[in-house]
This record gives structure tokens, sequence and C-alpha cells, in this order.
């Protein structure tokens, strides 16, 4: 598996080089990847995601630099924005164990130890997708499978600022509410620091997960 750190980058350049990559891989003509990112300000909307969870108005939040985009994924309304780490995985999972259930277990274990890594206690939440400390939601996953290839994924929330999640009803879940590494370690915590723990965490979850 190739890892990838795209840096800052649009939303819409960042699915088209996934597209590419999951192109190339359901043509067993590259390696599968994982994409390390984050985004500019904006909205997204999953499979399931309506603008009735868009609690602003769209001009209000271009006024806010962000747009609305809709998306393949899987789940809700959900937001992105520099100081937030995206991971795309790009990934064959046909002969994997337990399938897309067990790939969407791992994809949020790999967040759980990697919070751990900097004392933070966070875990699932029943019926819940994503990663939550308490109430607060740490992490939003959502993903798309193509012919037993992954892509899309899952957004984890590192720093204080959370702005962007005011226009939004969060996964469209009302009582939930956005929370954020830097905030439940009480300390500013340096994304490229999550990005190295994550790849190493993703590593040790899926190395042995493999059949051939």
């Amino acid at each position: 598996m190739d890892f990838i750190d795209l840096g800052i980058i649009p939303h819409g350049e960042a699915e088209k080089i996934q597209i590419e990559k999951l192109n190339q891989v359901m043509q067993s003509a590259a390696p599968d990847a994982l994409f390390l990112l984050e985004h500019p300000p904006v909205v997204t909307l999953g499979r399931q995601g309506g603008l009735d969870n868009l609690i602003i108005s769209e001009d209000a939040l271009r006024s806010m630099g962000a747009e609305v985009v809709r998306t393949t994924r899987g789940g809700n309304i959900t937001c992105h924005y520099p100081g937030q780490l995206v991971i795309y995985p790009v990934m064959r999972i046909e002969k994997r164990r337990g399938g897309i259930k067990k790939f969407f277990h791992d994809m949020e274990e790999t967040a759980i130890r990697t919070a751990a890594r900097f004392n933070v206690l966070a875990s699932r939440s029943e019926g819940q997708p994503g990663v939550w400390v308490g109430d607060g939601k740490l992490c939003s996953i959502g993903i798309g499978v193509k012919k037993w290839i992954t892509y899309h994924g899952l957004s984890f929330n590192i720093s204080r600022d959370m702005t962007l999640f005011n226009a939004i009803t969060l996964c469209g879940l009302h009582g939930a509410h956005p929370t954020s590494l830097s905030a439940e370690a009480d300390k500013d915590i340096d994304i490229e620091d999550v990005k190295n723990v994550f790849k190493e965490e993703f590593r040790r979850i899926f190395a042995d997960s493999f059949v051939a």
C-alpha cells in the first residue's frame, strides 16, 4: 500500500485523484493507497444526506468561504476544513476477513487507537457510525465501495477551531456536537504528528487482515 500525503487540497481535486486511483486498482494496475489530507472549508452530503440538515443558507455558507458538494460516500452531512485530518483509503477488500463491516470497524478502531496515543479515550456509540468522546463526535466515517474496492473514508477533527460545524446538524443527529483531539487533550496537537501515528496504527490493525 502507498501512503500519500496530499496536504491541503480542494475536495473536487482530491475526489478526482481518488477516482483515478480507484480505476487503476480495479484494473490491477496499481497498489492500494491511503491518502492523508486536509480540505479547504466544504460541507459534503453523503448518499443519505440532504440540505434539510444545513442550518444556514448556502449564501451564508459561501460568505464563510465554504461550498456544498454532494458525494458518493455513505452517511449524511458533515464538513471539512483545515485542521481536520481526512483519510481516504482506496483499498481492495474482496479477500479481507469480515468484508465491508470489518473494514468499517477497523477504520474506526484505527482512529480510537490514534486518539489513545494522545491520551484521549474515544469509543464507538451504539447505532451511530464514527468515533465519539461522550456525546462529542471526534470522527465521521462514510465510505464508497465499487467492485470490492473502497474509497472516501474518515474525517478526524484535530484542531480546536470547529466553527464550520455551526452551519450543519452534525450527521443529521440532533443533540450531537463536534469535538476534536486538541479540545479533548486540552492542548494544541500538531496534525503532522497525528498523521504519523494514524499510519502506524493503520499498519498494525490492517497488517494481518488479508488472506492469500
